[in-house]
């Protein structure tokens, strides 16, 4: 009878024992649950090292596709929590193509958010030095998600040219260098949409009227501010050559531009015009046929085609290299000034090869 008794006296203090046992194991797990949580999204999970870091997430790109290109930036210090972090806030159902810069110190809610959001950081887009449609294409395709193959068929399609007012001749005289921002997303079609919207903001009345008064078009202009480009690399003797060549076109002369006989042999290679190259039939040839070539020969900037539009006004037909080898040139109103000066550049040059 005592041990019936007894018994179950015995599991009720058993069972009395376990219960602030249980309470104080749960308060272990939720204070180590909270804290890990807090963890998970507060914690900074960036660290960049002081390096600007930018993530490309293609367009169509999946959830693991995504999370692999952040992940190969090699800033994410825990990846197991950022996955985690990034299903708790549906970015697998969320994913959203750009450039993103990764900012050091972000913590997982702030680096996911911006990814989901689609906040990306815009591209500095420049060009500079470009000759050919193939080059400009190899430049703009090196900052935007679109491909260089895409840009060189739309730089290449008549049709598609003349919706926008030029030909595959005239093209590069639509893209002003500048620095402009756009996104890395920019689609071909949007990338040339937005560089003739910005074309017909620079041509601002004002330059329109200048060009009327000089009686060349937009396009014009551009064709003799890239012949002016190539001549020299002095932006206050480009109004001075511009002149000469302007001269030239109101006497009805042939402009005689070495560079343009380059570009139309296609050997950009070449230091120094010979009778050969001369003899090249070529529209570009401008020993062999009057008025400016079809279209320019390079892209030029806005400081050679402001030159053209503002030209300096004198009564020079001829220039040549200087003699002091500064990269100005020497002007001439006459034939004979202008042998004279072209005899002392040769000699200059001669002495200086012979004393190299």
């Amino acid at each position: 009878m005592d041990k019936g008794v007894n018994t179950p006296k015995f599991k009720r203090k058993k069972k009395s024992m376990l219960l602030p046992g249980l309470a104080v194991l749960f308060l272990f797990l939720f204070v180590s649950f909270s804290y890990y949580a807090y963890q998970i999204v507060y914690t900074a999970n960036v660290d960049t090292k002081d390096r600007e870091t930018f993530v490309l997430i293609p367009t169509g790109a999946t959830y693991e596709q995504a999370m692999d290109s952040v992940e190969a930036t090699g800033v994410i210090i825990d990846r197991l929590s950022l996955r985690f972090m990034s299903k708790l806030m549906d970015y697998d159902e969320l994913v959203k193509p750009g450039r993103y810069q990764i900012r050091d110190g972000w913590n997982n809610r702030e680096l996911i958010g911006a990814l989901r959001l689609g906040k990306q950081t815009p591209v500095n887009l420049t060009f500079n030095n470009i000759r050919l449609r193939s080059q400009l294409a190899e430049k703009l395709s090196a900052n935007v998600e679109a491909s260089e193959e895409e840009l060189d068929s739309l730089l290449n399609d008549a049709a598609y040219l003349k919706s926008l007012g030029f030909d595959t001749t005239n093209i590069v005289s639509m893209f002003i260098p500048n620095t402009y921002e756009v996104y890395w997303t920019t689609s071909a079609p949007e990338l040339l949409e937005r560089m003739k919207t910005e074309y017909d903001r620079f041509w601002t009345p004002e330059r329109k009227a200048k060009a009327e008064e000089l009686g060349l078009s937009q396009q014009q202009v551009s064709t003799l501010a890239s012949i002016v480009q190539a001549e020299t690399i002095k932006n206050d003797e480009k109004p001075r050559v511009a002149g000469v060549y302007l001269n030239r076109l109101e006497k009805g002369m042939l402009l005689q531009a070495d560079p343009t006989v380059v570009f139309g042999v296609g050997d950009f290679s070449i230091r120094r015009v010979l009778n050969a190259h001369l003899r090249h039939d070529s529209p570009y040839n401008t020993y062999k046929y009057k008025g400016l070539p079809p279209g320019p020969i390079n892209v030029p900037n806005i400081s050679s085609i402001d030159a053209v539009l503002n030209p300096e006004q004198h009564q020079y037909i001829y220039f040549c290299a200087k003699e002091d080898f500064s990269g100005y040139h020497s002007f001439a109103v006459t034939q004979s000034e202008h042998l004279a000066n072209a005899r002392r550049y040769q000699r200059a040059l001669t002495a200086r090869n012979i004393m190299k």
